[in-house]
């Protein structure tokens, strides 16, 4: 990673040379703002208002205007140079419990890496140290013209750094909560933390930007010539009349929504349970294989007796011949009752 700011630590009396590099990066889709008629880029071109001409980056310089507005010109060496210790050091100033920062101060975040191999001692002896002590290390450092306020902490084996705004930056929550007065029943309470409970924890390594994949879809289908695919409809909406409705209709949905995936799991196991045994080698398990083979076994048996017990062709015949022969001794002896 390419470092931002090159500088070191100060660690009470110890010195640790350290390289700054961004911790985060941002996936967003940018759009080019372009002329609607004819898909041509507009552009902003710096002019110099005095002379009404048009200036390159490197002609661009840094200036203060003052109450009159007259413009005080402040150059890099001006800034690199400032009569303060945090212009490349970042000064710890204190060792704090990490629930003693508000999150409202939290910025951006940044590793600091340890510049070359004599900073690797110092380096893992503050790592080491902040883990032990289950604290933050307030600093102060000085980056992009102004000296600002941050927290270092363990991230895994790294140290990371998070930007924090100045105590007097972060404004007071006045006039954002609801002016009016409202009671909240036991029972409604008692609905929300089961809703709290049914929905659950959630790994934030699942979650990802739905708005980003949906943005790439209408990209890739409008430069392939195709129709964008179209959100749904949005169901109607309203005012929320009963609150505890509402929450029982969410414990339920959010209960549903979590039995279903469980009821599927479930099932597959079933399915498994119902299917014959393998080994790890995908045979049969050996207590099939005897009963398969003893079932092959009886097999030949069972017809050799059932082709045994049938009546073969001369049998049948026989059978017959006694039969006529019964008949035409019962018509002689009734043609002799007749007559007599």
């Amino acid at each position: 990673m390419r470092s931002i700011w090159n500088g070191a630590i100060s660690f009470g009396l110890v010195s640790i040379p350290i390289k700054l590099v961004n911790a985060t990066e941002s996936h967003a889709i940018s759009f080019r703002q372009i002329h609607t008629e004819d898909n041509g880029r507009i552009r902003y071109r710096k002019v110099c208002e005095l002379d009404d001409q048009e200036v390159g980056q490197g002609e661009i310089g840094k200036g203060y205007e003052d109450a009159d507005g007259t413009i005080i010109p402040i150059t890099d060496d001006d800034l690199s140079h400032l009569p303060i210790p945090t212009a490349r050091t970042i000064e710890i100033v204190a060792f704090v419990p990490a629930d003693r920062i508000d999150p409202l101060q939290m910025g951006a975040a940044y590793y600091l890496a340890a510049a070359g191999a004599p900073a690797a001692k110092p380096y893992t002896l503050l790592r080491e140290a902040l883990k032990r002590s289950n604290k933050v290390a307030i600093a102060k450092y000085a980056l992009r013209g102004r000296e600002r306020l941050g927290m270092l902490r363990v991230v895994g084996d790294a140290i990371a750094m998070h930007g924090l705004l100045w105590p007097d930056e972060v404004r007071a929550p006045e006039g954002v909560a609801p002016d009016a007065s409202v009671s909240i029943r036991d029972k409604e309470l008692d609905l929300a933390d089961a809703l709290m409970d049914t929905l659950g924890e959630v790994d934030l390594e699942d979650l990802h930007d739905e708005y980003r994949e949906a943005l790439e879809e209408v990209i890739a289908a409008k430069a392939s010539g195709e129709a964008p695919p179209q959100a749904p409809e949005p169901a109607a909406g309203g005012k929320v009349l009963d609150l505890m409705a509402a929450l029982e209709n969410s414990v339920r949905a959010a209960r549903e929504s979590r039995e279903a995936p469980a009821a599927a799991a479930a099932e597959v196991r079933s399915l498994q349970r119902r299917a014959a045994p393998k080994t790890t080698d995908g045979k049969k398990s050996t207590s099939t294989a005897k009963k398969t083979a003893a079932a092959k076994k009886a097999e030949p048996a069972r017809k050799s007796t059932a082709r045994t017990a049938k009546p073969t062709t001369g049998a049948k015949k026989a059978a017959a011949s006694k039969g006529t022969e019964k008949k035409t001794t019962a018509k002689k002896t009734a043609s002799r009752k007749r007559s007599a």
